[in-house]
């Protein structure tokens, strides 16, 4: 009888496989860790150690940037490393997890194009017996994600809406403003944490009618951003400023979760906006044009995340797994980063498991301190028409 239960034990955990395997790209019913996932390692001790980096397009500056700031770390360290981009595209970036677990890749790095959308592919990586670190993007709806590293992204719209209540003065004022908000890609786990954020600084003030929203649109979808494009942003609130900006109405203040959705808000207002008066515009990630733009006074704030010092988190993290350790709290206690770094182990459930995070903490650059933070701290350069660089 036992032999017969184990028969079909066996064919049971053999065709939920090849269900799995026939749709690599599903987003549908999150998998469930289960006993019964068959390791099949033909990488540990082939004489190689391996990192797999996926990250999901090279459309934007970061992440070419963080592609490289992690590439080169690990090359420096002494690992083998394959590094994809998955171009905006779910199957491509699939494709190319895929083709790093099956080249013996003994770790990955994946920063997700859909937070939910590689749920059997990181199936295959646990089958393989390849941990994986999620970098920036929290993966959604699968138990096998070993960690989470990215900034602390709730601090980021935190910053984002302190900074614009403090320039209204909010607090003391008895004057009312009227505000608008850009978020991010509804495929971005993090750009609900950077609207949250800032809105939960916000509302208070948008409850007390001392902010408006003219538009009305103060949810995360209705002011969401797909891909981040600059050009979708752009033509959003050219759309905003010609349905609710026509008459004698100011525009204060705007809200972006990021910094292509402010240079395209920016790039709105340029053709779009005829008042005179100055509007705030925050953004994220410091990428060069929209240092540019405050330096020109264009653009008023953006978070800095270092993205060498996640790079050094992760090159640490993973080093740690890779020598057969569990990092916990001690990851942070036996470095020496130079950085704010702390170890959560509650906040970032992606609906299968709370997943361990390393969150590092980001730095407000506006024009007063835009040298001082970013040239004289080394990570950009002043090139020959006075803007910055970022240093390669």
């Amino acid at each position: 009888m036992r032999r017969l239960f184990s028969y079909f034990l066996i064919i049971a955990v053999l065709f939920s496989v090849l269900l799995t395997g026939c749709n690599t790209s599903s987003s549908d019913s999150p998998v469930k860790p289960s006993d019964e996932l068959v390791i099949d390692d033909h990488h540990s001790d082939d004489g190689r150690s391996v990192v797999g980096i996926s990250m999901p397009s090279q459309s934007l500056e970061r992440w070419n940037r963080d592609g490289l700031f992690l590439k080169n770390g690990f090359e420096q360290a002494g690992f083998e490393v394959l590094l994809s981009f998955g171009n905006d595209l779910i199957d491509a970036q699939i494709d190319g997890i895929e083709e790093m677990i099956e080249a013996g890749a003994d770790l990955l790095i994946i920063t997700p194009i859909d937070a939910s959308s590689l749920v059997n592919v990181c199936k295959k990586a646990a089958m393989a017996n390849v941990p994986i670190i999620s970098y920036d993007r929290l993966i959604l709806k699968t138990p096998y994600i070993s960690y989470y590293v990215s900034f602390d992204n709730y601090a980021v719209g935190k910053l984002q809406g302190e900074y614009i209540r403090d320039r209204l003065q909010l607090d003391t004022t008895a004057n009312t403003y009227n505000i608008e908000f850009v978020s991010g890609d509804p495929a971005d786990n993090n750009a609900t944490y950077f609207f949250n954020g800032a809105f939960d600084v916000l509302s208070p003030y948008i409850a007390s009618g001392r902010l408006a929203v003219p538009s009305g649109q103060t949810d995360f979808y209705s002011t969401a951003t797909s891909s981040w494009s600059k050009d979708i942003a752009q033509e959003r609130f050219e759309n905003i400023l010609n349905s609710y900006y026509t008459s004698d109405r100011l525009l204060h203040a705007v809200c972006c979760s990021n910094d292509s959705t402010a240079l395209g808000t920016c790039l709105a207002i340029d053709y779009d906006y005829t008042k005179g008066n100055n509007v705030i515009v925050t953004g994220q990630d410091a990428d060069e044009p929209n240092l540019r733009l405050i330096l020109d006074g264009k653009q008023d704030m953006t978070v800095f995340k270092a993205l060498v010092n996640e790079s050094i988190a992760t090159l640490e993290l993973a080093k740690s797994i890779l020598n057969g350790k569990v990092p916990g709290e001690g990851l942070i206690a036996e470095s020496s980063f130079d950085f704010s770094c702390r170890y959560d182990t509650s906040s970032y459930d992606n609906g299968q498991k709370a997943v361990p995070a390393y969150l590092l903490y980001p730095t407000v650059i506006t024009k007063e301190n835009i040298i001082t933070e970013l040239v004289d701290k080394g990570y950009y350069e002043i090139g020959e028409d006075g803007y910055l660089r970022a240093v390669q």
